[in-house]
């Protein structure tokens, strides 16, 4: 049985559209119409991943993703307006992994999913030959487990955060570029405008400072990111 993939949307048309469309590629899906009812679903049952329509009547899908991130991790995939920039930066920042326009490409969504579930299943490299481990100073990342801590506290990484940090730190100390760090972390190619990567490089930063890991991840003009290690910093 393929990823069970649960599509929030009120529009029964699409979603029945793309329902079938992902059981053709091997998926399981259902759909959900309701954002309230959605949240208690994914309260009671468990999915590999949510695709979230951002306009839904009642519950607003900013607000189903909110309620979503205080008790799950499962990757979130938002359907958004077209030229809508502001709704998708504000769900990225909310902790969705990555986003659509709307009207979708049905294919296209099947691939972003296929990514999304791949990384989520494993990191975007090994971070070493063991594939376990990674510790830069007193940052330290578990590919098996899928988790990272600074300072010994769990630093409660999204799917797409924990796969920006360890793309970062298994090549700390050097210039990551933003087209890499897309490839790696949300198994897509940038593509024109798109801040997906800016927003969740922001909200490392932000969690990472939360623990005292102030300025670790700098970024480099007309290049990328790098993370960085300060003298005395040690694990």
């Amino acid at each position: 049985m393929g990823a069970t993939i649960l599509i929030i949307d009120d529009d029964h048309e699409l979603c029945a559209l793309l329902a079938e469309f992902l059981q053709l590629e091997g998926f399981t899906t259902e759909a959900i119409h309701d954002g309230a009812a959605a949240v208690e679903q994914c309260r009671e049952h468990s999915y590999d991943a949510i695709v979230l329509d951002i306009m839904l009547p009642g519950l607003q899908g900013l607000e189903v993703l909110r309620n979503l991130r205080r008790f799950s991790s499962t990757p979130v995939l938002m359907l958004t307006a077209r030229g809508e920039e502001t709704d998708r930066i504000v769900g990225l920042e909310m902790g969705a992994d990555d986003y659509l326009p709307k009207p979708c490409n049905p294919r296209e969504l099947a691939a972003r999913l296929r990514a999304i579930l791949r990384r989520s299943a494993a990191g975007p490299d090994k971070p070493n030959e063991t594939g376990q481990e990674l510790v830069v100073g007193q940052t330290r990342l578990d590919s098996a487990g899928r988790s990272a801590s600074y300072a010994g506290t769990d630093l409660r990484l999204t799917a797409a955060e924990f796969n920006v940090l360890a793309a970062l730190l298994a090549r700390s100390g050097t210039v990551v570029d933003k087209e890499s760090l897309c490839r790696q972390a949300l198994g897509r190619p940038l593509a024109a405008y798109d801040r997906s990567i800016d927003v969740h490089i922001s909200k490392l930063r932000r969690k990472l400072a939360s623990l005292g890991g102030d300025n670790l991840i700098v970024s480099v003009r007309g290049s990328g990111y790098q993370f960085t290690v300060r003298p005395g910093d040690g694990p």
